[in-house]
């Protein structure tokens, strides 16, 4: 019998190498987390912008993860974690990929930035504006999910990886999430047991 290649998954703890951990525990594959600090030459030698995470399969390494999600997604289309068949179902699985982060995340992001990130003399206090952006953004989250149980519909997705880890991001940052239907969908895709088995393999702070 021929075992199966390991993934590597390529990230510091309490970064965005969660959702990698994660998605690759919900479509049960086996995989190493190598822990590596961003900016590290390690990091460098593998992603150009020295950002993790970075997803290793063989010979191909991927960054970003988002773009993370769905290479794994679609290699394990038997999963049913990707796209909806066809353009449609690709270019909806998209829209929704760019809004998490692009949208959703982007005000964390920027508090993050200024809070531990950017030199000391760039800081300034973003927090106002970031959780005034983040109330807009829980707002569209919530006309956008209207009474769907999951982000493409009736089925767990790549998209509810990213939106749950973020999500996660935002609770633990102390974001004020005033919508019951997104709190009830952040429990719902947070509860699920891969989740638990990726954070306990790395995916935690």
């Amino acid at each position: 019998m021929l075992e199966t290649p390991m993934y590597q998954a390529v990230g510091s703890r309490g970064s965005r190498v969660s959702r990698v951990l994660w998605m690759l525990d919900e479509l049960e594959q086996p995989y190493e987390f190598v822990e590596v600090e961003r900016r590290s030459p390690e990091a460098y030698a593998l992603n150009p912008s020295g950002k993790v995470p970075i997803l290793i399969d063989g010979g191909l390494q991927v960054t970003d993860s988002a773009a993370i999600c769905v290479y794994l997604a679609d290699k394990h289309a038997e999963k049913g974690m990707g796209a909806s068949p066809g353009l449609a179902g690709r270019a909806e699985m998209d829209s929704w990929m760019h809004f998490a982060q692009s949208e959703f995340e982007a005000p964390l992001w920027n508090k993050l930035r200024h809070r531990f990130i950017l030199p000391p003399e760039l800081r300034v206090d973003v927090g106002p504006a970031a959780a005034h952006d983040f109330a807009s953004e829980v707002r569209v989250l919530e006309r956008r999910l209207g009474d769907r149980k999951f982000a493409l519909g009736d089925r767990f997705s790549a998209v509810d990886v990213l939106l749950g880890d973020i999500g996660a991001w935002a609770r633990g940052g102390r974001f004020r999430i005033e919508s019951d239907a997104v709190n009830a969908y952040l429990d719902r895709v947070l509860s699920r047991p891969a989740r638990a088995r990726s954070q306990a393999n790395g995916g935690s702070f």
